[in-house]
């Protein structure tokens, strides 16, 4: 067994408590065994290995619930996509997985257009990344979010990931297909989106019935959860009331939907980050940013304040790029009004919580997996220092550094 201390540290564990000054954070291989104040560290061996991070800030692994690594960011055009042969497009998931580790993201949900393969890749040490969820498709109906059929007469909706169905038993069929693939979340469009070239935020897409039968089929096959796209008032209210895990984006919400959410236990991701510049994934996409975009940096304070759990995710890959994501925590306290230590724990406890796995994740406690993000400074009076890469100093993911930009003796 390897042991590995990490003092000289402020602790942020991620439950919501108060940072502690003086800290220490044991790990015996994968796992951690103790985190709390450096007077009540347990004794260990003497050919334990002690790293001395010089006063700087531990925190958990974060997270970010949505995004989508076969998109390039700012670094390129979705429409490359259909230039390629697909094995291409494998290789350039090589460096967006690497800089979304190193950014101090250990764990991602993909939430449309890499399959089960590409995490089995990473989970078996293939290539390096943070830990995948993924849902490989995205749900919607024809003329939907999910379709890109343009004028011409050819499609998109394939090579971008998206499948289309328009009754209840097609919605079932393809979740049954999906969770016989393995995916760990269904994703569906209950709304129109931005980036979609055949409709708008505020279109009406899958009905109340089509999200209530893909959680439907998703509660028979395992428990697998359903987030649905939801950015105008009538998606939401189906994503709502179709019992919809995760509200992905939900900037139109009204106060009576938010309560329902508090009720339901419904999580919100209202992906801020994606709203700090235009999207121009598509022309149609640019038109309609602006409107959009503004509503949801007016809409998160009040969910925030309804009690809704919030979660980050960034779309990570449509308009930011990846590596960026934790730019999510500060924005969180710009706009949604959260303290630093809130936004922390949205990144870590709570979005460990919406993703199912606040057994193993989320928190620096006893018994929980050693991710664990070394933070210059103090994130707990600034949180966007969490959002600069540079500031983040070391990553260890299941206790293996695997980004050490603080050069520390690990």
């Amino acid at each position: 067994m390897t042991t590995t201390v990490l003092h000289n540290a402020r602790l942020i564990d991620g439950t919501g408590a108060e940072p502690v000054a003086d800290a220490v954070v044991v790990i015996d291989d994968s796992t951690i065994t103790y985190a709390g104040p450096a007077a009540g560290a347990p004794q260990v061996d003497d050919a334990a290995t002690r790293v001395d991070l010089a006063g700087n800030t531990v925190c958990p692994g974060f997270f970010d619930v949505h995004v989508h690594l076969s998109l390039p960011g700012t670094k390129g055009s979705p429409i490359m996509a259909a230039m390629v042969p697909p094995s291409y497009r494998y290789f350039q998931l090589i460096d967006r997985l690497k800089v979304t580790l190193e950014a101090g993201v250990t764990t991602v949900r993909d939430l449309m257009g890499i399959d089960t393969g590409v995490r089995d890749a990473v989970a078996h040490g293939l290539i390096e990344g943070p830990r995948l969820l993924v849902a490989d498709k995205m749900i919607s109906q024809t003329g939907g979010h999910a379709d890109f059929h343009i004028p011409s007469g050819l499609s998109g909706t394939g090579i971008a990931g998206g499948v289309l169905v328009d009754t209840v038993d097609e919605a079932r069929l393809e979740a049954r297909e999906l969770c016989r693939e393995g995916v760990d979340v269904i994703k569906v469009a209950s709304s129109g989106g931005v980036t979609s070239i055949n409709d708008e935020p505020d279109y009406l897409g899958a009905r109340e019935e089509i999200v209530s039968a893909l959680v439907e089929e998703g509660d028979a096959y395992g428990g697998r959860p359903v987030a649905a796209h939801a950015i105008g008032l009538k998606g939401i209210t189906a994503a709502i009331r179709g019992g919809a895990r995760s509200i992905e984006h939900g900037y139109a919400i009204t106060d009576e939907l938010r309560q329902e959410m508090v009720a339901n236990g419904q999580f919100l991701v209202p992906t801020l980050l994606e709203t700090m510049h235009p999207d121009t994934a598509t022309p149609q996409a640019v038109a309609k940013s602006e409107k959009w975009h503004a509503m949801a940096q007016e809409s998160i304070r009040k969910s925030v304040d309804a009690g809704i759990k919030i979660a980050t995710g960034t779309d990570a890959g449509l308009v930011p790029d990846h590596g960026t994501n934790l730019g999510e925590v500060g924005l969180l306290v710009k706009f949604g009004g959260m303290t630093p230590l809130q936004a922390i724990s949205a990144g870590t406890k709570v979005s460990a919580e919406l993703c199912g796995v606040d057994d193993k994740l989320g928190t620096l406690e006893a018994g929980k997996l050693a991710d664990v993000v070394v933070v210059k400074g103090d994130p707990s009076v600034d949180a966007d220092l969490v959002g600069d890469s540079a500031n983040i100093l070391l990553v260890l993911k299941e206790g293996k550094a695997k980004s050490n930009r603080g050069d520390f003796a690990v």
